[in-house]
């Protein structure tokens, strides 16, 4: 294999890279490009996915992806452009902050106070603050996490003035896996409820204006039901291959 390099936003990219036969549904990428129309921001979902199929997203002007495993995450930031705002998107442990707070753009799925404070902890170490979102249980599954609604009441209440280095900017949630969009459609609705509910909740580090709800199956529903961000996987880069 050859060792050559380009270099890309002065990022050096192994040659490879940018020869390998891709996999993106560039179709399906300006579709939903074209139906968000600067409504909402489009999070590219590459997890379990190769670099070089990053990269070709990247060259079609896609600068927002999501993860949802710290290591992947961390080795991914390492060999891609530094431009790239990556959003952790799936359950953060407390102890595996410390390996993205130098670097993530949004972290999507915040479920309790304690982790909370762990971000602002590992900012302050990395003289950085990390926005947030919190992630509010709307699914009618017990495999899903998140905030119920005392919950994220009691958060978004409690006294906050020592968090300098978080600000918490909106609220995610993910509808159960059904195919009754009905059922998706009212929990859309619900977690909008919530978000409007605080919007008026502003404090030194809470402002709430992202609503990041909508997948690859139900990316739509959000949309009319006021989301800003959607996440996106499968449509973009095919079906994962946990296996491989």
């Amino acid at each position: 294999m050859s060792n050559l390099h380009i270099f890309l936003c002065g990022f050096a990219i192994p040659l490879p890279l940018c020869v390998k036969n891709m996999s993106i549904n560039t179709k399906k990428y300006q579709e939903i490009i074209g139906e968000l129309s600067g409504k909402a921001t489009l999070v590219a979902v590459s997890k379990t996915k190769p670099v070089e199929d990053i990269l070709e997203l990247y060259n079609l002007g896609q600068r927002d992806f999501g993860e949802n495993y710290v290591q992947e995450l961390v080795g991914k930031y390492e060999q891609l452009p530094k431009d790239i705002r990556w959003h952790y998107i799936g359950h953060l442990q407390s102890n595996k902050v410390k390996y993205i707070a130098s670097f993530v753009h949004l972290i999507h799925g915040v479920d309790s106070l304690s982790l909370l404070k762990e971000v602002n902890k590992q900012a302050l170490k990395n003289n950085r603050t990390i926005d947030c979102l919190l992630q509010v249980y709307i699914a009618k599954e017990e495999t899903k996490f998140g905030l119920d609604s005392h919950e994220l009441d009691a958060v978004l209440t409690a006294d906050l003035s020592a968090l300098n280095n978080i600000h918490i900017t909106g609220l995610m949630g993910m509808a159960s896996f059904s195919n009754n969009m009905d059922l998706v459609r009212s929990e859309f609705d619900y977690l909008k409820s919530l978000f409007d509910k605080y919007a008026q909740h502003k404090t030194q580090n809470t402002k709430l204006k992202t609503l990041s709800m909508g997948m690859s199956a139900d990316y739509k529903i959000a949309i009319d039901e006021g989301s800003n961000m959607i996440r996106v996987g499968s449509l973009l880069f095919g079906e994962r291959n946990y296996n491989g």
